[in-house]
């Protein structure tokens, strides 16, 4: 994954050019032989190949056509296009506000998402969150980015992309760590309303919670938070920015990735209610137990890959965009 500045981009173009000349020289192909198949200067090519051009999304269909390696054409695009936007810095974004500092976590690419398999270990999910834990979590980024202070356009704005929720025929695939139950942003009476909140989303028929008791033998570990918009995009996060993967193998290791956090997850009518020694007896609200579909009511396509399918910590750790 691509997960370096866009300042150092070309470091990852040279990557790819490099992909580029092996494919070329593993079909026993020179420069200029390559350059007459695909109707281009070798000069070009050789500029290709070593970083100083990048190659269009034509350029790389007809060079593994010569190459004879059609199979590597997904990839290398979306190698191509990762080369600027993998990485997005919070503070850039955050001039105007974090109001702006979506990520990928725009409008239209939930109205475009069908299924959304999201892993958190920290963090309630922004679509799940109430307005006053959401206030509660920017408030901390935008002191710790030094942004202007617009905390209520921004609560405002990521409300307003959970109505995604309750459009279309949309899927939900969530699992979470305990820890994101435990992890306290705002007061006893924030996080109370927030537990209150997950439990109404739950009962939702297109959402499928699952919930990794902390103290449990396991098959995977997510070492950060991602969300997987269909079979499309990974979208993760560092303190400092976020990060996109849109390579076909990499979505597919993280889709093996969520597979993994399913089968660790509790998925059961009735969790006990871990969440109550995490609050004080009177901030706890509710009297129903916290509740999670049957493992049956998981999306189907939640635990394929692509290949095969269509003691709280610092806020610090809290997601920025989701």
């Amino acid at each position: 994954m691509t997960t370096i500045p866009s300042s150092s981009a070309k470091q990852v173009q040279e990557a790819l050019g490099a992909r580029l000349r092996e494919l070329r020289k593993d079909a026993g192909l020179t420069g200029r032989t390559l350059a007459a198949a695909t109707g281009q200067h070798f000069t070009r090519v050789s500029k290709i190949e070593h970083g100083v051009q990048a190659p269009s999304d034509e350029d790389i269909r007809d060079w593994c056509r010569a190459c004879r390696a059609d199979e590597q054409v997904p990839d290398l695009i979306a190698t191509a296009r990762a080369v600027e936007s993998a990485y997005l810095e919070f503070r850039r974004q955050a001039r105007g506000g974090m109001k702006r500092v979506l990520g990928p976590h725009t409008v239209p690419l939930y109205q475009r998402t069908e299924l959304f398999r999201i892993y958190e270990h920290n963090v309630i999910p922004g679509l799940f969150q109430t307005a006053e834990y959401a206030a509660a979590m920017l408030s901390f980024w935008i002191k710790f980015l030094d942004t202007p202070n617009d905390l209520e356009a921004a609560v405002a704005a990521r409300m307003e992309r959970q109505r995604v929720i309750y459009q279309g025929r949309r899927r939900f695939a969530v699992v979470l760590e305990e820890q994101a139950l435990r992890t306290w942003f705002g007061t006893a009476e924030t996080q109370a309303g927030q537990l209150d909140r997950l439990l109404a989303v739950m009962s939702l028929p297109a959402v499928s919670l699952g919930i990794i008791p902390m103290m449990t033998e396991r098959t995977a570990v997510g070492s950060a938070g991602f969300w997987i918009f269909d079979n499309s995009l990974v979208a993760l996060e560092t303190p400092t920015a976020s990060i996109e993967a849109t390579r076909p193998q990499e979505i597919e290791l993280y889709a093996k990735d969520s597979e993994g956090t399913q089968f660790s997850a509790t998925f059961r009518n009735t969790i006990d209610r871990r969440t109550e020694a995490s609050l004080p007896s009177q901030a706890w609200t509710t009297s129903t137990p916290l509740m999670t579909p049957d493992r049956a009511n998981w999306p189907a396509c939640a635990s394929s890959s692509p290949a095969s399918a269509s003691g709280g910590k610092s806020p610090a750790n809290g997601s920025v965009t989701s």
